[in-house]
């Protein structure tokens, strides 16, 4: 249950400043929205600003569908399904006219307003990541500038040699080291230091998975060139290094450009992968995989938590700005062939690649999601006799 609340209001602050993007641009720029919407329809309810019969403003509280949108100004709503959101604005489907529609703006306030949703998650990620930085960012701790403080130092497992002693008792890339022996949360030339000392014997080897402590007896080898012993594992230690607001915003942004440039290199050979047979299933994951994910990294720390939500912020940006129908970068692709034509793209045609886009979009949703229940499926057994047990 923590880990379904915590997945909502994750996404509430992704969905929520991508149409806030869209929102704020189309008031702006003239448009009457006529919604802002959290989650997909059907309704639930919402509230809109309206004047009474004195010309005074006053809020009222909408029950379901029904309601006379034209007699204020933006319904604010709450819908059943949680996936996602909207902004629904005047003339956006080519149907209704007027000054202050859709249709009736210049071509770049258009452009704009269709982009504003992947620049404000772009704006997100960067405010995340600074925040995180201000608070305590995972990261290494080796070589931190004047000013920094780090809390919770500890080393971990950054990668195993194949065939030597760590790999062989199962030791992972990732897990934390506690102990050796009884020298508690040792520095990488502690460690160094106490397995070459103690080569020729055993060692009780305590590392952290998770939630889970793990005890290792294990031999060191000795390395042929030096004589030292060694477990054959790569160490760094890291710990949540706080930095002052400016630098922190400074590595915010620094930040942000190199996710934005990884993850445009990851859809590009995602993408190109496709086109070339290559099998991505195990690339992707839908709501249950980012859910579970959420909730692994939540368990981390806040600081890990923010990390995550500006990497899916940025990853959210990119994919909307994909030049696929139903996305924003599918309606943009629209207006550019209209402006290149000189003339509107036909609105049936264009609300026909709409409709298929999403279409598409929706079933690749439910074939990852499928995906997604097939490996956890172990997760909901256990979830689900931990309610049939109590």
């Amino acid at each position: 249950m923590v880990t379904l609340l915590i997945f909502i209001a994750v996404l509430a602050v992704l969905v929520i400043s991508h149409e806030w993007g869209h929102f704020v641009v189309a008031r702006k720029s003239g448009m009457k929205v006529y919604e802002f919407g959290f989650g997909f329809p059907p309704r639930l309810f919402g509230i809109q600003k309206i004047k009474d019969e004195q010309g005074n403003s006053k809020w009222r509280f909408i029950w379901g569908r029904k309601a006379d949108e034209e007699a204020g100004e933006t319904v604010y709503s709450f819908n059943i399904i949680p996936l996602g959101g909207f902004v629904r604005i005047k003339g956006e489907d080519g149907q209704e006219v007027g000054p202050d529609s859709f249709a009736a703006q210049k071509a770049w306030k258009r452009a704009v307003t269709l982009m504003a949703g992947v620049g404000m998650n772009i704006v997100t990620a960067f405010i995340l990541l600074s925040v995180g930085f201000m608070i305590g960012a995972p990261q290494a701790v080796d070589s931190l500038p004047p000013g920094t403080t780090a809390e919770n130092r500890h080393i971990e497992i950054i990668e195993l040699i194949a065939d030597k002693p760590a790999a062989a008792a199962g030791l992972q890339s990732g897990d934390i080291i506690v102990s050796l022996d009884n020298l508690q949360n040792p520095s990488v030339k502690a460690m160094q230091e106490y397995v070459d000392a103690n080569k020729n014997k055993d060692i009780k080897v305590t590392v952290k998975r998770g939630d889970n402590t793990i005890e290792k007896n294990i031999r060191p080898f000795v390395y042929e060139d030096t004589g030292k012993g060694g477990l054959g594992v790569s160490l760094i230690e890291v710990g949540l290094v706080r930095y002052p607001w400016y630098r922190a915003i400074y590595y915010g942004l620094i930040m942000t450009g190199l996710y934005l440039k990884e993850i445009l290199f990851s859809f590009y050979y995602l993408i190109s992968g496709l086109f070339a047979g290559a099998p991505v299933g195990e690339s992707l994951s839908g709501p249950i995989g980012i859910a579970v994910m959420t909730g692994k990294v939540a368990k981390l720390g806040f600081s890990y938590l923010l990390n995550f939500m500006a990497l899916l912020s940025l990853n959210l940006a990119v994919l909307n700005a994909l030049p696929i129908p139903a996305l924003d970068g599918g309606r943009l692709l629209f207006l550019i062939i209209s402006k290149l034509k000189g003339k509107p793209v036909e609105q049936r045609y264009e609300q026909i690649a709409h409709g298929v886009g999403f279409v598409l979009l929706i079933s690749l949703v439910v074939l990852i999601t499928v995906k997604d229940l097939g490996n956890f499926k172990g997760l909901f057994v256990s979830l689900f006799q931990k309610v049939i047990g109590s």
